[in-house]
């Protein structure tokens, strides 16, 4: 395993030097003293393990493309922001915009995640152990979000094909988001999802997965039809 000391170092410096070090052969990072520093570990596209030992700053592991990212303290906003594929796994909370614009991959937070998650999210999953904060899920056009906690106002807002479950208390729903009963596959879906990602010890793993409930779009402000005005005031 390679270990970088941040230090006084450079972005910019640490970024390259991962890289140089990924084109040399090595597969595990550990990078020590990240002092919250912005923009680090961004762009990698190669399968290997990164564990930053502390807390990052803002968009941590952006367009990423198959790595695996470990951050063993909070992130700043933007967190795998355009992520591609891989795995970005986050022990403490997130700030703003975590996820957006994500196309594949799994991110997993095991506390709270602010306002914002995956807005415009085209793939992939992401996994809040916890809360989450407002307009979560906006314009989510695929993928799947659970927040096995309470969501902020604003939940769901204009999604399209995302699916989302929540497992404690919806604040708001957003404009055109409906509640289903989840299916059983759901149900299965959920309980292997949860027990694979989550530590043994999360308090969410206890839950009564019957009571998660499933969000999807309603479908009425995909199109605009002139004739439906009516429609359109009332959802919005």
């Amino acid at each position: 395993m390679a270990e970088i000391i941040c230090d006084d170092q450079s972005t910019r410096h640490i970024n390259l030097l991962i890289k140089r070090l990924i084109n040399q052969g090595e597969t595990e990072f550990l990078v020590k003293e990240s002092k919250a520093r912005h923009n680090l570990g961004v762009a990698i596209i190669q399968p290997v393990d990164i564990t930053f030992d502390g807390s990052v700053g803002y968009y941590c592991a952006g367009m990423i493309d198959g790595p695996t990212v470990k951050i063993k303290g909070s992130a700043g906003w933007g967190l795998a922001e355009s992520m591609m594929n891989g795995t970005v796994i986050v022990e403490g909370c997130v700030g703003n915009g975590a996820a957006a614009s994500i196309r594949g991959g799994t991110v997993v937070i095991h506390h709270d995640a602010a306002a914002r998650l995956g807005v415009s999210m085209k793939g992939g999953l992401i996994l809040v152990a916890g809360n989450c904060g407002y307009m979560a899920g906006f314009m989510a056009q695929k993928g799947t979000i659970i927040v096995c906690g309470n969501t902020g106002e604003a939940f769901a807002d204009s999604m399209y094909e995302s699916v989302c479950f929540v497992g404690g208390e919806i604040a708001e729903l957003g404009n055109d988001a409906v509640i289903e009963e989840p299916t059983e596959e759901d149900l299965r879906f959920l309980t292997l999802t949860l027990s694979n990602h989550l530590p043994q010890e999360n308090q969410y793993l206890s839950n009564d997965i019957h009571k998660y409930k499933r969000i999807v779009s309603g479908r009425k402000l995909w199109n605009f039809n002139k004739k439906e005005r009516e429609i359109w005031r009332e959802a919005l």
